[in-house]
């Protein structure tokens, strides 16, 4: 289920409660993102979609970019952030692995703002802001591979393997859904996604530890 409708439904039923947030238009903006891209960013029509006026944009921000850089910082809280927070409720590096590959797949499925962004990276603001929410992945992932108890390089090497194996996931599931697998074909997949990423190399080097 898309996601981007019902987080725009969400945000006019609160404007119509109480007095919009800077919050609140950044959250309009990443739906309007991820339904059309950067382009769809403009005052008047998220004025409309969340039930109040321009007045309402100009109380918080100076202009259509400081909107976007608040949106894509909160693209960064909540696509990011908040996801390692909910793993990391997880002692075991292996399950950390594996639920955040879970929730990473069944997000881009359902929302797809991931792949708005990468489509406009040429913008300025987009690019440094997907350069951080990059390098901050790849850098957990990796953290969670040494953990598992790979070298360093191969650490990070595997946690790069893993992040373009899940934006390649995320294109194809937006371009191609049907081509991949659904429901317990699809709990498969990914945990034969999981073996491969966490076996050891030469059929030894590279982890002490059992695989998943």
């Amino acid at each position: 289920m898309d996601m981007a409708p019902q987080r725009a439904k969400a945000l006019r039923d609160s404007g119509t409660r109480q007095r919009l947030t800077a919050q609140d238009w950044a959250e309009a903006a990443l739906a309007a993102m991820g339904e059309g891209g950067l382009a769809a960013v403009a005052v008047e029509p998220l004025a409309a979609r969340l039930g109040t006026t321009k007045g309402s944009f100009y109380w918080h921000f100076a202009n259509r970019d400081a909107l976007i850089e608040a949106a894509l910082k909160r693209w960064e809280e909540i696509g990011t952030e908040a996801v390692i927070t909910e793993v990391e409720a997880e002692a075991d590096p292996g399950e950390r692995l594996r639920g955040l590959l879970v929730r990473a797949t069944n997000r881009s499925a359902a929302d797809p703002l991931d792949v708005s962004l990468l489509a406009t990276a040429a913008h300025p603001r987009v690019a440094a802001a997907l350069a951080r929410v990059t390098a901050r992945r790849i850098d957990y992932v990796a953290a969670l591979f040494t953990e598992l108890g790979f070298p360093e390089d191969e650490a990070r090497r595997r946690g790069l393997l893993a992040y373009t194996a899940y934006l390649g996931h995320t294109q194809l599931g937006h371009a191609v859904p049907e081509s991949l697998p659904a429901g317990a074909a699809h709990d498969r997949y990914l945990d034969g996604v999981i073996e491969t990423l966490v076996r050891p190399l030469n059929g030894g080097e590279g982890s002490d530890n059992e695989r998943i």
